[in-house]
């Protein structure tokens, strides 16, 4: 046939296909496996369809800029009397205090897993980031996208009162101000 190619051998014959299980064999390994979730593998979650075991229930990530240095925002979180004022509800263990990068928590009560606040220097401030991944206790008959949304929303509520606290007296478009300026 003229215009198409086919594999051939070195003397013109062509190549028979080689069987499915030497293709596969020979195929690269790929980082994430590409079967589908059985009911084995996974959980069945109302809305979301299957969830991967191993997958927190709620996954929350945020971030909001601060026009503030990220060692002031730093002081805000570094009082674990001020842990209590933010997240009333659960109980927070540091365990890696970063200083002016921010701190991660493990978090028990209500939710049970871990939680972070990353400070980023960004141009004349911060970008604080928020991460919780947690799961719901056993038992527990609350709707884990209803608990992400309440916990995103109570997020924002806290990077909003430190902007505000932060940047109190700042004209739009100046520079913060020092950390001794700051409104404490």
């Amino acid at each position: 046939m003229r215009g198409h190619r086919h594999r051939t051998d070195g003397a013109g014959e062509p190549l028979a296909a080689a069987p499915r299980s030497a293709r596969l064999a020979s195929a690269p390994s790929h980082p994430l496996p590409s079967r589908r979730l059985t009911r084995r593998d996974g959980v069945r979650t109302r809305r979301a369809g299957w969830q991967a075991v191993g997958m927190p229930a709620i996954d929350v990530s945020d971030e909001v800029f601060i026009a503030a240095t990220p060692g002031a925002v730093a002081e805000r979180f570094a009082d674990p009397a001020q842990h209590r004022r933010y997240w009333p509800d659960l109980v927070l263990r540091v365990d890696e205090a970063r200083g002016a990068k921010g701190v991660r928590w493990s978090v028990a009560g209500p939710l049970t897993g871990t939680m972070e606040v990353w400070l980023e220097p960004v141009l004349d401030g911060t970008v604080l980031h928020y991460f919780l991944r947690a799961d719901l206790p056993a038992g527990v008959r609350r709707s884990a996208a209803a608990e992400a949304r309440r916990r995103r929303l109570a997020a924002r509520a806290v990077a909003f009162a430190l902007k505000d606290q932060l940047e109190s007296g700042r004209a739009p478009g100046c520079p913060p101000a020092l950390v001794s300026d700051q409104v404490h």
